[in-house]
C-alpha cells in the first residue's frame, strides 16, 4: 500500500487551520488638564506606557481651559509616547471655544481624535465621542418645559447618536467604546450627589447595549468609582488621573487593560 506524503490530508478532509491569539495590551487614563505650565511634567508619564502598552486610551479633558497654547504643550509631551494613541476631548477641552484647532493640534501630534468617528488598532475597533451631561436612569432629564432644558436634552441625545453611529462603522471583533462623559451611574458615585446630572447620561449606554462593545472607558468624574457595569454586563472604567492616582497609590496613574484578538 503505497504511504500518504508527510502532512497532506486524506482526500476529502479539509486542512486544520489554527487560528493563533493574541493580548493587546492598553494603557487607558483621562483628564491630564495640561496647562502652559505643564511642560515636562507628562514625558515621563507616556515614556513608561510606550514601554508597558501596545495602545494609549485618552478619556478627554487633555487640556485644562481649552486653550490652543495648552494643546502644544501636550503636543510636545506626546512626543515621547511611541505606540498608537487615541482621544477624545472633553468638556474643559471645549471651555475657550478652540476645541477645533485643540483637536487639530494634537491630531498633528499622531493622536487620532474621534468625535463620532471609528478607528482600529491592532485589530480593536475604538468607537468614541465626548458624550454629555443629563444623568442616569428614571432620574435623567427630559425633553419636557422650556427650549434651553429641550435643547439641554437635544445635546445628549445628539452625543447618544453619534455614538451608535460610531460603532455602525466598526467590523472589529472587539469594541471598545471612548467616552469622556460616564455612561452609567456607578462610576460617578462619590461624586456630590447635586451634580450627578452633569457627569453623565444613561443615553450613552444604549447604544452601547445594542453592539458587541468589550469594554467602555471614560473619564471626567474624579472622586467617582473605579469600575462599573453596563446593564448588558459590560465592563465600565472611569480612567480620571485623579481617581487613578487615588486608587491605585504607589502606582503609574493608567489603568493597563489586556483584550485578546485573533492575530
Amino acid at each position: 500500500m503505497p504511504t500518504m506524503p508527510r502532512n497532506a490530508q486524506p482526500h476529502g478532509e479539509a486542512p486544520t487551520v489554527t487560528t493563533q491569539r493574541k493580548p493587546v495590551r492598553i494603557a487607558a487614563l483621562g483628564d491630564l488638564h495640561c496647562t502652559r505650565t505643564s511642560v515636562g511634567r507628562f514625558q515621563p508619564l507616556f515614556s513608561q506606557i510606550s514601554e508597558a502598552a501596545d495602545m494609549v486610551l485618552l478619556a478627554g479633558d487633555l487640556t485644562d481651559t481649552g486653550q490652543p497654547e495648552e494643546a502644544r504643550v501636550l503636543a510636545r509631551e506626546l512626543s515621547m509616547l511611541r505606540v498608537p494613541g487615541v482621544a477624545v476631548l472633553g468638556n474643559h477641552d471645549y471651555e475657550s471655544g478652540h476645541q477645533e484647532e485643540v483637536s487639530h493640534i494634537l491630531s498633528d501630534s499622531g493622536i487620532t481624535i474621534l468625535d463620532g468617528e471609528a478607528c482600529e488598532v491592532h485589530g480593536i475597533g475604538i468607537a468614541g465621542v465626548k458624550g454629555f451631561a443629563g444623568g442616569f436612569g428614571t432620574a435623567a432629564l427630559g425633553p419636557w418645559g422650556e427650549p434651553m432644558i429641550k435643547q439641554f436634552v437635544h445635546e445628549a441625545v445628539n452625543e447618544a447618536l453619534k455614538l451608535e453611529a460610531s460603532l455602525a462603522r466598526l467590523r472589529s471583533s472587539r469594541q471598545i467604546v471612548l467616552l469622556h462623559y460616564s455612561p452609567v451611574r456607578q462610576t460617578v458615585e462619590g461624586e456630590p450627589l447635586e451634580i450627578y446630572p452633569f457627569v453623565g447620561s444613561s443615553r450613552l449606554e444604549e447604544p452601547i447595549s445594542r453592539f458587541p462593545v468589550s469594554l467602555v472607558i471614560h473619564g471626567h468624574a474624579h472622586r467617582g468609582r473605579h469600575e462599573g457595569r453596563t446593564k448588558n454586563d459590560v465592563p465600565v472604567y472611569n480612567v480620571s488621573l485623579p481617581l487613578l492616582n487615588r486608587t491605585f497609590p504607589g502606582r503609574a496613574p493608567f489603568l493597563m487593560l489586556e483584550v485578546v484578538v485573533d492575530g
